[in-house]
């Protein structure tokens, strides 16, 4: 079974062979508590219950914390404790990487116990073969760890879904009484990583690396914490012998296909398109499965010569084949740039639109999935397949708005039943987005009739506008907070 460090409120992950930890990383871990408010994906408006969560994070210089950003996600209250739980001050995030999973944590006013404490280093980069030793903060105070070796090198995805970054996978023996969060990991007494999961059938440990951290360190470095870098492609693999035949890839080149590049993207800025094989990413060749050899750790995948390895701002050069040619394009690195769907909506309230009862949202990753454990069947086949093939959906737009559910009203008569129906039109202008749809109907119609253009059956929509600022007003006096949220857009 494999264990991910899922919601707790106390810290009881034990070991079979625990032994104390030494001074020196003693004085560097601390722990971390949490109080955790989401929105709700199906009624944007309002927020679930607060969830607690208790953590570890290591003290590094300058008084700042690093743990994981699966502990401050959607966090309303943040504060440091010392070991023996006798101490604690306030914290605020000064740097967040959901994608990565990693935050960057400071006390709010004084310092209080962090001052007597001693920061850690952050060690050079491991290897396979390296000892790392495990660190837990028992209910009492007292520390121990559980040492293990690195057995590999892995790209993971350890908290939003399809992200992957550099982790080590350490070979060790643990047994938990209970779930936890945020392990930090030590290499000859230097701080190298925080677990994030274990399987205790493999006995098998995941482990952020110390590559990615000092990455993400470096960033945050100047207050203004950018991310990790992104190319901005789809791809697939170039395995089938047909498939290189049809793309005249010479025998002794690997490759992978590019079906899809993101508008926003720095491939898109380059010159990439749909078609290319990519060949190499800075003098590194690419296999026909995605791998590339690293001079250190072995065989890792591609995308780490992006994310991994760079920063954004940063050129690099890719070599991709064309119509039977090899072509060199400079590459200016850039963020990961705005999807169709949102993966996610950590740290920022979802926007939505009601007016007049009909309910608008921009479609996401975590709408779909307030379907339940079987979102993926059970969501509506409309927005599944806007998951599945973004890029039939993305001309003319820059997020897909979806009336989401219809509350009875006497603007919305004969519409009761309608839901997750995908916005087509308003007034005969194509809807971007949600800001978009909302100074639409903020405008006042030549027939004083809104037309609303959807996807399905009844395709069109008419809206009354003296009726729907009745409506509206109804819902404020009603005790609705908000009846809008939405952002700008250049």
């Amino acid at each position: 079974m494999k264990l991910h460090f899922l919601p707790a409120f106390a810290l009881t992950f034990l070991t079979v062979l625990s032994i104390p930890v030494s001074a020196a990383i003693e004085d560097s871990v601390l722990r971390v508590n949490s109080t955790l408010q989401s929105y709700s994906p199906s009624q944007p408006w309002e927020k679930t219950s607060p969830q607690k969560l208790r953590g570890l994070g290591a003290l590094l210089s300058g008084n700042r914390v690093l743990t994981t950003a699966q502990m401050v996600a959607d966090q309303i209250y943040l504060e440091l404790e010392s070991a023996d739980s006798t101490q604690s001050v306030p914290a605020k995030v000064i740097a967040v990487d959901y994608d990565a999973n990693l935050a960057l944590l400071a006390p709010i006013g004084e310092s209080g116990f962090l001052s007597k404490m001693v920061p850690a280093e952050v060690s050079p980069p491991s290897k396979p073969g390296d000892s790392v030793d495990i660190v837990q903060l028992e209910d009492n105070g007292s520390s121990q760890t559980t040492s293990g070796s690195i057995r590999s090198l892995e790209l993971l995805s350890t908290f939003v879904s399809g992200r992957y970054f550099l982790c080590y996978e350490v070979k060790a023996s643990m047994q938990t009484e209970g779930n936890s969060f945020t392990l930090p990991a030590y290499r000859d007494g230097k701080f190298c990583g925080l677990l994030t999961s274990y399987s205790s059938k493999d006995q098998i440990c995941d482990i952020l690396s110390s590559d990615i951290i000092s990455a993400f360190l470096k960033d945050a470095e100047d207050g203004e914490y950018q991310g990790f870098p992104s190319m901005g492609v789809g791809f697939t693999t170039t395995e089938d012998p047909n498939f290189r035949k049809w793309l005249q890839i010479p025998a002794d080149q690997g490759g992978l296909y590019i079906n899809r590049v993101l508008p926003t993207s720095s491939a898109n800025a380059a010159g990439m398109t749909k078609g290319d094989v990519l060949l190499s990413i800075g003098g590194h060749p690419i296999d026909r499965k995605g791998y590339f050899q690293h001079p250190d750790y072995g065989p890792l995948y591609w995308t780490h010569l992006v994310k991994g390895s760079r920063k954004v701002g940063e050129n690099v050069e890719v070599e991709v084949l064309r119509e039977g040619k090899i072509k060199n394009l400079d590459l200016l690195l850039r963020k990961s740039g705005e999807r169709l769907l949102a993966s996610h909506l950590y740290g920022q309230a979802p926007p939505f639109l009601i007016k007049g009862g009909l309910v608008f949202q921009e479609l996401s990753l975590p709408y779909l999935k307030a379907f339940g454990k079987d979102w993926a069947t059970r969501a509506p086949m409309n927005l599944l397949e806007i998951l599945s093939n973004p890029e039939d959906f993305e001309e003319g737009r820059r997020r897909v708005v979806v009336l989401t559910r219809v509350i009875p009203t006497q603007a919305t008569i004969g519409y009761e039943r309608m839901s997750n129906q995908v916005v087509e039109s308003v007034n005969g202008q194509p809807v971007r987005g949600l800001p978009e749809l909302e100074k639409a109907l903020a405008q006042t119609p030549e027939n004083g009739l809104h037309k609303i253009e959807t996807d399905d059956i009844p395709y069109q929509i008419y809206l009354d506008q003296i009726l729907t600022e009745s409506v509206d007003q109804q819902f404020k006096t009603s005790g609705l907070p908000l009846l809008s949220r939405s952002y700008s857009v250049e």
